[in-house]
């Protein structure tokens, strides 16, 4: 009997840890497609659940944008640790710097919805600068050791700089362009 009471207990826990990363990945979907008007429904439907448990775990809609941008900032620093073991320093650093190119392509329906989390709450703001920040200082340094970047330019530089190269996302065909932009800054940055 105690067995049987504590498995019912240990099971809604994984049921609600399996439901908030259904929500998170439909959201993400959802939210790339339609912006941030997109319907709350639409993200509930497409992750299998009811409205209600969308809303029990995130009872705004500023919640779940929220939960979602700091998603894709985990992503993101979790991608620049695996490229450092898998890639060369200045391969590893343009290959990140890429990746976060084309997840604003992706997610151009998002733009606006991780704007209104972003600017939200200063926290959320420092929690994905300093992730960002060290998600990519760990491959600058890396590049700056082997000696293939030149040392005199910081993470935060870096991460302004590629802020920059992706604020023309309104014009038509910007990921080839800002592609390229990355391609040429890294070329610049590189000692040989």
């Amino acid at each position: 009997m105690g067995d049987h009471s504590e498995k019912t207990e240990r099971r809604p826990r994984s049921d609600a840890v399996r439901n908030r990363e259904r929500l998170l990945e439909a959201a993400a979907a959802v939210f790339a497609a339609g912006g941030p008007d997109a319907s709350l429904e639409a993200v509930a439907r497409q992750a299998g659940v009811g409205i209600g448990t969308l809303y029990r775990h995130f009872p705004t809609r500023e919640a779940l944008f929220e939960a979602v941008y700091r998603h894709e900032v985990d992503q993101l620093s979790d991608l620049a640790e695996q490229l450092a073991g898998e890639a060369g320093p200045v391969e590893a650093l343009r290959r990140w710097l890429h990746a976060n190119v084309r997840l604003i392509a992706t997610k151009r329906g998002m733009l606006a919805a991780l704007a209104l989390a972003a600017h939200g709450t200063s926290e959320l703001y420092a929690y994905s600068f300093d992730r960002l920040t060290k998600a990519v200082g760990l491959l600058l340094a890396r590049a700056i050791a082997a000696g293939d970047i030149r040392a005199d330019i910081t993470p935060e530089e870096l991460l302004r700089a590629l802020i920059g190269m992706c604020y023309i996302h309104e014009q038509p065909d910007w990921q080839k362009s800002a592609l390229r932009l990355v391609d040429i800054f890294v070329d610049g940055l590189c000692t040989r």
